[in-house]
């Protein structure tokens, strides 16, 4: 099976790049599940029922989010209407909508998605070891999913790290997203769990993290802010990953980096 993931989409420029280029990507890259985060997508902060609707129609099956889940307010009420938009699962019991989901890929096998945020450097959420754990417990892979997909939005890499070695063995792809710049330490871990620190994102890499220059800047160099942070304008690169896995196991046979237009290097798989 080929699964595909793709970075946070950041604000108009990241998701007009998005839209406009996955019809044709997800065809060159025969994926069988497109997932991509859009927590930025809707002007650097949240997502709106608009957006989700308009990702899901170009050819994406799965978003998720992070700690920007409910920026855009309607989020907390859509969401409880749209299984394919998933929140990290260790937010509170009680909290709308789902962190994981089991999805048909376009060959007709199911893959477990989950969505988890870590806790260094970031708001105090539940263990997302723990809750990894349950849903991994629950759709045990080859026993119910024939693929696993674990988004780990989180700061520190030492913890981005740790879950993939923690999942390792028992979900196909363990990656990273939030800090919006592609790592290259994609490779297949010992027990077949495809990694990837961070994925980077889908914006304009002519920022500060996809946000317009002028505003960070003036923050860091004199601890005032001014205005309101917004996304960069310009191309944006698209950036993700494409991973291949074994029918038989449903772990990684291979991942490489996917960087398409704007300012980064271009990178393509040859798988």
């Amino acid at each position: 099976m080929r699964l595909v993931f793709f970075g946070d989409i950041v604000g108009k420029a990241g998701r007009t790049a998005y839209l406009d280029q996955l019809p044709q990507l997800r065809e060159r890259l025969r994926a069988d599940l497109v997932v991509v985060n859009g927590e930025n997508a809707a002007g650097g902060f949240g997502i709106t029922e608009d957006i989700f609707r308009a990702l899901r129609d170009a050819g994406t099956d799965v978003v998720t989010l992070g700690n920007h889940a409910w920026d855009q307010r309607e989020a907390l009420t859509f969401i409880g209407r749209e299984p394919a938009l998933l929140r990290p699962a260790n937010f509170p019991p009680g909290t709308p909508g789902n962190g994981a989901g089991l999805f048909t890929a376009a060959n007709g096998k199911q893959v477990l998605v989950m969505n988890v945020m870590g806790r260094i450097m970031m708001d105090p959420l539940d263990d997302p070891f723990a809750a990894v754990e349950r849903e991994l417990t629950a759709c045990p892979l080859k026993e119910v999913c024939d693929a696993c997909i674990i988004d780990m939005h989180a700061e520190a890499t030492s913890e981005k790290m740790a879950m993939g070695h923690f999942a390792d063995s028992r979900a196909s792809l363990v990656v990273g997203t939030h800090t919006h710049v592609p790592t290259s330490d994609h490779h297949v871990m010992a027990g077949g769990t495809a990694y990837m620190t961070d994925a980077g994102m889908c914006g304009s890499y002519d920022s500060v993290i996809g946000m317009d220059k002028e505003e960070p800047l003036k923050r860091f160099l004199t601890k005032v802010p001014k205005n309101r942070f917004a996304p960069a304008g310009g191309p944006a690169t698209l950036s993700g990953i494409l991973v291949e896995t074994d029918d038989a196991t449903g772990l990684a046979l291979n991942i490489a980096p996917i960087r398409v237009g704007g300012q980064l290097e271009p990178a393509w798989p040859g798988f």
